[in-house]
């Protein structure tokens, strides 16, 4: 898929109001406004263009709800799997009425990993022990970066959401290749001498929630008095039973949870994702309770890609408000956005976007907000 220059970024219509806009992706043909304000009257749009996105790699279009169904509870999807059919993520099928795991269980995951030094550009970095030194002696190394030593990073392949701009997205076509498949004990035996640091990203770990946390808790026992942070990289959308077991690793461990909050909107969120962000919000309002038992390094930390055109000031605002609103402590990081995927058509983050973001982050209540990928920032609109 080729990206276009800021040179070559189009308007296109909005197919509700007929505003024309640079801000405007075509695979919606839909501008932010109709979607927060007039949703009912653009949903079979949205539909249609998630349908056509996941038709593309062979998954479902929708979260299947079948009655008399096989039903998965992993995350806030809650597919009811029709039999010889598949979950949302992929890895969930039903056959002759029985829930079959094709992967994402306690034993075997699907994913690619590698050693990543630090520090790295995790989300966190500017808070973290890897990039901080936060929380040294227990939980780091030194009293700044981690120079030396290295994070063992996780990329699941596979996710709940259907995020239109993933930046990731090339999972989708090697979802089921077997030379990515490991059990929990052969990747928690890639934890070596250097290794201060799990970070559980992808997709998402979301769907192999079981896997992850197994390579955890092995991780973890095969180096019960040295530094080994358990972290997340998430959008949130799992089993809060799950959700729990995560934290409280991360809690005990010194690591994090990264709560990635796409969208307040609901319907906004549905645009973006093809899902909703309910059980996301539900699982965060949890993260955040403890977040006052550890404050350094912070426990539980948010980001916000800013979206142009989707993700701006309106929807920051309203995250940001219900952070603040659990714990305005919490370090919330604004990030940079980069045409991808199917958001190829849109241009970068302009300064004027990211700069009015962190106002209205600030205005909310939040003691520490961020502004990442600065890098990409642009001058344009």
């Amino acid at each position: 898929m080729r990206y276009l220059s800021a040179l070559e970024v189009k308007a296109e219509e909005c197919k509700n109001c007929h505003r024309v806009s640079e801000l405007i992706a075509e695979v919606l043909g839909i501008c932010g406004d109709c979607i927060r304000k007039d949703f009912s009257r653009v949903a079979t749009l949205i539909e249609m263009a998630h349908a056509r996105t996941r038709r593309a790699f062979r998954l479902p279009e929708k979260p299947p709800k079948e009655e008399k169904a096989v039903k998965c509870t992993l995350c806030g999807n809650e597919c009811q799997i029709p039999a010889g059919e598949r979950g949302f993520c992929g890895l969930r099928t039903n056959r002759e009425g029985k829930m079959v795991h094709l992967a994402g269980t306690k034993r075997e995951g699907v994913l690619d990993w590698y050693y990543d030094p630090l520090p790295t550009n995790c989300v966190a970095d500017w808070v973290c022990p890897g990039g901080l030194g936060a929380g040294y002696p227990r939980y780091a190394h030194s009293r700044g970066p981690e120079y030396g030593y290295q994070n063992l990073a996780v990329f699941y392949r596979a996710c709940s959401f259907n995020c239109l701009f993933c930046q990731n997205w090339h999972f989708r076509k090697t979802v089921f290749a077997r030379a990515s498949r490991l059990t929990a004990e052969e990747l928690a035996e890639k934890v070596d001498s250097r290794t201060s640091c799990i970070c559980f990203f992808g997709g998402d770990p979301a769907p192999q929630m079981p896997h992850a946390l197994t390579v955890s808790k092995i991780a973890r026992s095969l180096r019960p008095q040295g530094i080994l942070r358990i972290c997340w990289e998430t959008n949130g959308s799992m089993h809060p039973s799950f959700l729990r077991k995560a934290v409280h690793l991360s809690l005990e461990s010194g690591g994090c949870i990264k709560f990635d909050l796409k969208a307040g909107d609901e319907n906004l969120h549905y645009a973006l994702t093809g899902t909703s962000n309910q059980r996301t919000l539900e699982n965060f309002r949890y993260a955040a309770n403890l977040a006052r038992e550890r404050r350094e390094p912070p426990l539980v930390i948010a980001s916000t890609l800013l979206v142009p055109g989707y993700v701006d000031a309106q929807e920051v605002t309203k995250i940001a408000t219900f952070i603040a609103s659990l714990d305005p402590e919490i370090p919330y990081s604004l990030l940079a956005f980069y045409p991808h995927f199917y958001f190829y058509d849109l241009p970068t983050t302009s300064r004027h976007h990211a700069q009015e973001c962190y106002r209205v982050a600030r205005e909310a209540g939040l003691k520490n907000v961020h502004v990442g990928n600065i890098h990409l920032l642009s001058n344009d609109y």
